[in-house]
């Protein structure tokens, strides 16, 4: 599968995606527009191994909740990736089995060698 999940509205994902060059047989989904489904959120979770390593933090709804102060478990991270499409971290990008989240230079430097070998 080749997918990336990401806010159109971000002016992050729309620098990525412009930087990335994605060949047309990648799919796009906007995850405002297109909530994450529970499947598509699990198969997240098998390749990068665990909800919370695709938890944003840096969600305002972080901040507005004083999550930063509880302790959250893995299903407190999954429900709340599903309750609300910020706690997501992003983009997402899928490339047949690797995962690439987030959008720190790193992480898009190896994504697009991932995508353009």
């Amino acid at each position: 599968m080749k997918k990336i999940y990401h806010l159109s509205t971000c002016d992050t994902c729309k620098r990525i995606l412009k930087e990335l060059d994605l060949p047309k047989d990648f799919e796009l989904q906007d995850i405002k527009a297109e909530a994450i489904s529970k499947e598509q959120l699990e198969q997240m979770r098998e390749l990068a191994g665990s909800y919370e390593s695709l938890f944003s933090k840096r969600a305002r709804l972080y901040k507005d909740r004083d999550l930063k102060n509880k302790t959250l478990e893995e299903a407190d991270y999954k429900e709340l990736i599903l309750e609300h499409y910020t706690f997501l971290k992003r983009p997402v990008l899928i490339n047949e089995e690797e995962i690439f989240i987030g959008n720190s230079k790193k992480t898009v430097e190896a994504a697009k060698t991932s995508v353009h070998g």
